[in-house]
């Protein structure tokens, strides 16, 4: 088996961000106190996951499930990305990250809208990891949004319903911007829930899973570094079988 030192890394990381709330409630705090101290971990679990050299994080921010919450904690993750990124905008860009946001993004409020593309536009030139955002999010809807696209496509001759491949239907996601990058090598997902919960159903078919008990305001660069560990002693098959 290979060492963490050369075994390879994870390219692409996803990380259900879970556990806010909780850690709010541990501490006597309104729940908006968990999501505060979350955003701002996105930022350093940000920074450290480009130094490690990993090529693409994708966060689950904000799932179209997420509207059901009380209006008041609605309004409020609606207002973290222009809190994010006009705080953390020159962060992100003196680390040569490039941002992506994925999800239904017209039906954010404008302001939120807004910032998200500001800051997919600011750092398009941006060269170095890409921090891809899940916001207003779902994975079913996504899958059938691209069913949806393909159907069309095959009601007007432009293709074939039986010459649909695999590849096609990835290219319908919103995980194409990531090109060979949009499935994930490693799915993290914090405060000990074990469930996908609608997240990149289709990408993760082939992804390695790590749970921990840690809620993710109090996720740190060294549990980010034991998960790509784990990763790292794992082998991938890939349905087959490794040969020796």
């Amino acid at each position: 088996m290979a060492s963490t030192e050369t075994a390879p890394l994870p390219e692409h990381v996803a990380i259900i961000m879970d556990g806010n709330g909780r850690w709010a409630k541990a501490r006597h705090l309104p729940r908006v106190a968990g999501h505060k101290e979350g955003m701002d971990n996105v930022k350093r679990i940000a920074i450290a996951a480009s130094h490690m050299g990993i090529k693409v994080l994708t966060v689950y921010a904000f799932s179209t499930e997420n509207w059901r919450r009380p209006t008041e904690e609605v309004n409020y993750l609606m207002g973290l990305p222009v809190k994010f990124f006009n705080h953390y905008m020159p962060d992100l860009m003196a680390e040569n990250v490039r941002v992506e946001v994925m999800g239904y993004l017209d039906e954010l409020p404008a302001a939120t809208r807004q910032v998200t593309l500001d800051a997919m536009a600011q750092t398009k030139n941006n060269t170095g990891m890409i921090l891809n955002f899940a916001f207003n999010y779902g994975s079913r809807r996504e899958i059938t949004t691209a069913v949806q696209q393909l159907a069309a496509q095959a009601a007007v001759g432009a293709v074939k319903p039986a010459d649909i491949t695999e590849a096609m239907v990835s290219d319908h996601l919103f995980t194409a911007q990531l090109g060979a990058l949009a499935d994930p090598d490693l799915l993290i997902r914090t405060s000990g829930e074990e469930r996908l919960s609608n997240f990149l159903l289709w990408q993760v078919a082939y992804s390695e899973f790590v749970f921990t008990d840690v809620h993710w305001p109090d996720f740190t660069s060294n549990d980010l570094a034991a998960a790509v560990a784990t990763y790292q002693h794992r082998q991938r098959r890939y349905g087959g079988l490794k040969t020796k």
